[in-house]
Formats: C-alpha cells, sequence, structure tokens
C-alpha cells in the first residue's frame, strides 16, 4: 500500500505558486548593511548623481532599478555609498544646529549620533517595515501568467525607498530650516505660514518619494493609495494657519531648550 505523503503540495494559482504565509520574511541581514566596511567596492559618484536627481527628477534615479533587477536579480541596491552620504550631510548639519544653539563638542557629537541613528536609520527601518508589510499584503497585483514568481517586495528595496524619500526631507527640514530660524520662530502670521508650509513640504515630499519608489515596480497596483496621508497632512496644514507655529513647538522639544 502506498504511504501517504507527509506534505500536501503547494497549491497552483493560474500558474503560479501560492506563495506561504512567511515567505514575505525579510532577510535577515540585507547586503547593503553587510558591505559597510567594503569601501573599496563603493561608487560614491553614482551615490552623489542619484542625491542629484532625487531633488531634480527622482522618476530617473527609479528608471535604474529595472536595470539592477535585471543584472543582479534584486530590486534593492547594494552599494552602501549613499548611506555615507547622507549620514554626512547629517554631521554637517549637526555641526551647524550646535552652532546655533551654543552647543560644546560631546553635545554637537551626541547631536550627530541622534540625527543618523534614530531620525535616519531606526525612524527608516520602522518606515520600511511598514510599507513592505503594506506593499505585500495589500498591493500586490493578483496572480496570473505574466505574474513573476519572485513578484514581492523586498524588505531592503522599501529600506531603499526611505533612504531615497528621505534626502529631500532633509534638505527641507535639517537645512533650509537652518537658515531660516531667524523668521519661523517670530510672531508674525507671515512667520508662521513660512515655517508651517517648510514642514508642509518636507512631509509631502518625503510621501510623495514613497510613492514613486513603490510605484516603480511594475507588479504592484493601486500604488496611489501610499498618496492618502497627504489628506491629513495637507488638512492639519491648513487649520495651523489659525496660529499653531509648528516650528515654536518642534524645535525646542528636538533641542531641549
Amino acid at each position: 500500500m502506498d504511504s501517504l505523503p507527509i506534505s500536501s503540495p503547494t497549491p497552483q494559482l493560474n500558474g503560479r505558486q501560492r506563495q506561504p504565509w512567511n515567505s514575505f520574511a525579510p532577510a535577515r541581514v540585507p547586503t547593503i548593511f553587510k558591505r559597510l566596511t567594503r569601501f573599496h567596492q563603493m561608487d560614491f559618484e553614482l551615490a552623489a548623481w542619484q542625491l542629484t536627481y532625487l531633488c531634480i527628477s527622482p522618476k530617473r534615479v527609479y528608471r535604474n532599478v529595472y536595470f539592477h533587477k535585471q543584472t543582479k536579480n534584486t530590486w534593492a541596491r547594494d552599494d552602501p555609498a549613499i548611506l555615507y552620504l547622507i549620514s554626512a550631510c547629517l554631521c554637517v548639519s549637526a555641526i551647524a544646529w550646535s552652532v546655533v544653539y551654543s552647543y560644546g563638542f560631546w553635545k554637537a557629537i551626541e547631536l550627530a549620533i541622534v540625527m543618523i541613528l534614530r531620525d535616519f536609520l531606526l525612524f527608516g527601518c520602522v518606515v520600511a517595515t511598514i510599507i513592505w508589510f503594506f506593499a505585500n499584503r495589500v498591493l500586490l497585483s493578483p496572480p496570473s501568467h505574466s505574474t513573476p514568481e519572485d513578484a514581492k517586495v523586498e524588505w531592503a528595496y522599501a529600506f531603499d525607498v526611505h533612504t531615497n524619500a528621505f534626502f529631500p526631507l532633509y534638505l527641507t527640514l535639517y537645512l533650509a530650516q537652518l537658515f531660516l530660524v531667524p523668521i519661523i520662530l517670530k510672531t508674525r502670521w507671515i512667520c508662521l505660514f513660512i515655517s508651517n508650509t517648510l514642514y508642509l513640504a518636507g512631509f509631502a515630499q518625503y510621501i510623495y518619494g514613497i510613492y514613486l519608489g513603490l510605484n516603480a515596480l511594475p507588479f504592484l497596483v493601486r500604488t496611489e493609495l501610499l498618496l492618502a496621508p497627504l489628506l491629513p497632512l495637507f488638512t492639519g496644514y491648513i487649520v495651523s494657519l489659525l496660529g499653531f507655529n509648528v516650528a515654536q513647538h518642534v524645535l525646542p522639544l528636538y533641542f531641549g531648550s
């Protein structure tokens, strides 16, 4: 008598295998983090080009995603050079903000560490996990013969999307705001308008950057849902113009003064 099979075969959907519930689990350590110490393999020139075009024409950066997938069979970048460039930019901002708030040497070092580890990396890991889970659960296109079996969003790619979206936010809130501090902290309404518009622009750029990153993947649908946070953001902006200066509340909270 034939023995019963130990495990049941994986069901098929329209020619494509149904992926188990845990198939979307992210890799333990993304390649970009494994190569943090391989400086001789990093292309800082390409990373600088990407940062430039993330501000000028972000869609052009995501056109290279298809080439990267064809050559390395992964959507996510494996070169951590861009992480070092953004970290260097945050260090420069930390020094400048330390001058504004009259911080000492060690306080400036602490501020740089907070900006890099908390604002950029930790916040990025949280956002990447959220959009990775949301994209794989909600935005994946229905299975079909034309859909590849590996059609899923990599966690490392979700972190890439955060990295790309973070740089315009950095230019707006970490750099431009620095030069506008003498204006945006005043009590006049026009100063309130400039302050709140600055924060609106920064977070709107970030949300739009997240949308562009996931919209570049051909197997995702309904990516316009990622623009939904713009509605409460803009609503809050309109309400804040009645007398709530965002910078007057955020900066003392952030810098503790």
